[in-house]
């Protein structure tokens, strides 16, 4: 089968209407998609929100219809697209979005869809964004950037193949996700809720069975080592391995930073707070964590990072006062209530969640196959070759 040739978005889409909903029906309520309602990850619309026409943003204006497809022109490394469902049909998208409404003879909906995923689109614009803080893309940008324009019959035989191969990718995620849940309801069922302590456990506090690390507030000059220096975004599961930044002992030593030892757990104790994970190595850290180094002979940090996890970011919130900015002290960790039950106990959960990471190591690796399929897939599929 031959490559099929290139054709510009503009001649395949139809124009899209706006209105002003603050002037035309100032006494009416609509459905408003900003750019934070699409989900980056899963590309679907997923937090509309109802305003009334009379606070309308500047931004709503654009109408929209179910097919539509809506590419994000900011930041477009992100690929924030969305196609437009039924239940979605006459919302108002942000002027944010470039609307590409196909038409209905010459572009199957789900194909451009699927185009506007790939890889070669996003990589051509990025290339073509402007500003270096801010990267963005023009609607006409997006409407002259081309996509291989094979027959209708066969983009949407296309669309069909590649909706099923994406909907293996989900399942797998979606596995993934429900294994991270396990890990707390596993806990849970265990231990019960800490705060409450259904089961009656003796009650200590955090820093009668930690050692407690306050990193530095100061930032480091460079970053030229091989030593993980953990931020928040690091954070993204229960085990932190590594981190975007890199730091020397030297770097370390500049501004009085300490090395948080191999299964410590950090809290994160400013800003967004509450959140923790249990580090695989040695590890520096921001100021926005407390490290708190487990006494062995009493504690595992599996048991305290769940532990603190199931108290929720509101008890943090809470723990922090009247702070502008979420923050709450070393003092106010150290004294955290901490029901503590049997250290054979916290060592059968030890075992539990080893056996949970072996299976979602399995999961990962096959999403990886999947990925990589999938790309193979699609790649074959915009050249003419399925």
């Amino acid at each position: 089968m031959s490559t099929p040739q290139l054709s510009p978005i503009s001649e395949l889409v139809e124009p899209v209407s706006s209105w002003t909903p603050e002037r035309e029906d100032p006494n009416n309520v609509f459905t408003y998609i900003d750019l934070s309602a699409v989900d980056q990850d899963a590309k679907i619309i997923s937090g509309t929100r109802e305003l009334a026409c009379s606070d309308a943003p500047s931004r709503a204006r654009q109408l929209i219809r179910g097919g539509d497809v809506l590419v994000s022109t900011v930041r477009p490394n992100l690929n924030g697209v969305a196609r437009v469902p039924p239940e979605f049909d006459g919302a108002t998208a942000s002027t944010g979005f470039c609307v590409l409404r196909p038409k209905a003879d010459r572009l199957d909906s789900q194909y451009l869809y699927q185009w506007v995923k790939s890889p070669l689109f996003v990589s051509d614009m990025v290339r073509k964004a402007t500003g270096a803080s801010y990267p963005a893309v023009s609607d006409r940008i997006v409407c002259e950037s081309k996509l291989p324009l094979p027959p209708l019959p066969e983009q949407r035989r296309i669309a069909v193949i590649l909706d099923k191969a994406d909907e293996l990718r989900a399942k797998r995620r979606t596995a993934l996700t429900k294994l991270d849940r396990l890990t707390q309801s596993i806990f849970l069922d265990m231990f019960g809720d800490p705060v409450t302590n259904p089961k009656g456990w003796p009650i200590c506090t955090i820093g009668d069975v930690v050692d407690i690390i306050v990193p530095t507030r100061d930032k480091p000059k460079s970053f030229t080592g091989d030593i993980p220096w953990v931020t928040l975004p690091d954070l993204t599961r229960l085990f932190v391995t590594g981190a975007k930044n890199l730091l020397s002992e030297r770097e370390a030593a500049q501004v009085g930073n300490r090395l948080i030892p191999c299964g410590s757990v950090l809290l994160s104790c400013a800003a967004t707070v509450g959140r923790v994970a249990i580090v695989r190595r040695s590890v520096y850290a921001n100021q926005q964590f407390y490290g708190l180094v487990p006494r062995k002979d009493l504690v595992v940090p599996e048991y305290i990072a769940l532990c603190l996890e199931a108290m929720g970011d509101l008890y943090f919130k809470q723990l922090g006062g009247s702070f502008t900015i979420s923050f709450f002290s070393r003092d106010k960790t150290l004294s955290i209530p901490l029901p503590l039950p049997p250290l054979e106990r916290q060592l059968q959960l030890t075992g539990l969640i080893d056996a949970v990471e072996t299976l979602r190591a399995r999961q990962e690796e096959s999403l990886e196959k999947f990925d990589a399929a999938f790309e193979s897939l699609r790649h074959r599929a915009f050249r003419g070759e399925l």
